[in-house]
């Protein structure tokens, strides 16, 4: 059944859609991340452009993370003050990143910028997380044990000033890397339409050394209140937010992430860590090879504003 998308300005075939959504869901649930930047690579696949796409997945993202924040909030598994920090810096990164992705559409840039973004972003994380994850079998298979960092070491990070009392994550930390990182976070979400939480969660993990208890809370609620923002800006600057589209996806994600839970419970972390690994890559892969091939028509019609 085939239902045209007012702002993508293309027919879909709703099934494909909803079979998208569901399976990006079913991923979501399986190995706990927002799915964003499986999401966005899809829709441009099946022929969304680009823009479209980025700016309608800040939306899904928005939608498909505030429950999971209510309820790690409501198990206060949330630090607020960590969040407020990080924030800070995520709701100027969110505005710098509209900003660029605007100056880049308007300049003709925009497609190629997030294609490179997610070739170098996927490819790089995915081949770390693949070989990490074989390294894990490996020492599950010689049964030996995974080398940890004492819990009281420190690295330079630790030693900046600016320094605030996380009283929640029981962390005593310098402003200035929580800042940056969240800064980071909300440029990247912006302008590649994903919410951020697999290169978050690791960054606070094992760059700020806050306790797992808190992490995985926090960055649902940073992901909430940023992808909100952007999906605000998109809507309002770039009016790029395609509301139906954005429907079907949340409609088949939510379903895909139920079944997508219940599996995840049933394969080993390295395992998991593998084969997330090995999909990320292959979504890189993917961009390599769009980027490879001769497109079909060389030269496209684009609106301005402005002069005459």
């Amino acid at each position: 059944m085939q239902l045209y998308l007012p702002i993508a300005d293309l027919p879909v075939n709703v099934f494909l859609i909803l079979a998208m959504g569901a399976a990006v869901g079913f991923v979501s649930g399986m190995f706990g991340i927002g799915g964003g930047f499986l999401m966005t690579p899809l829709l441009i696949f099946v022929g969304i452009a680009p823009a479209v796409a980025v700016a309608t997945v800040t939306s899904h993202i928005a939608a498909s993370s505030f429950t999971g924040a209510l309820s790690y909030w409501r198990k206060r598994a949330i630090d607020p003050m960590l969040a407020v920090v990080l924030l800070g810096g995520a709701i100027v990164g969110t505005m710098l990143g509209v900003w660029t992705f605007t100056l880049l559409r308007s300049l003709g840039q925009l497609d190629l910028l997030i294609a490179l973004s997610y070739l170098v972003l996927l490819s790089g994380v995915g081949g770390a997380m693949f070989w990490e994850g074989l390294r894990a079998m490996r020492r599950a298979r010689l049964g030996q044990s995974v080398p940890l960092r004492r819990s009281g070491s420190h690295g330079w990070i630790h030693g900046l000033p600016l320094k605030l009392r996380f009283k929640r994550s029981k962390i005593y930390l310098s402003a200035i890397p929580v800042v940056t990182i969240g800064l980071f976070i909300g440029f990247i979400g912006a302008i590649m339409g994903i919410g951020g939480g697999f290169i978050l969660v690791p960054l606070l993990i094992y760059v700020l050394r806050v306790p797992t208890s808190t992490v995985i809370g926090t960055s649902m609620m940073l992901t909430l209140v940023t992808m909100t923002f952007a999906t605000v800006l998109h809507a309002a600057t770039n009016h790029l937010v395609d509301v139906v589209l954005a429907l079907i996806l949340m409609t088949g994600g939510v379903t895909g992430a139920q079944f997508g839970a219940r599996a995840g419970q049933r394969i080993r972390g390295e395992h998991l860590r593998l084969l997330l690994g090995l999909l990320i890559l292959a979504v890189g892969i993917r961009f390599a090879i769009e980027l490879g091939i001769r497109p079909a028509d060389l030269y496209t019609v684009r609106e301005t504003t402005g002069g005459t």
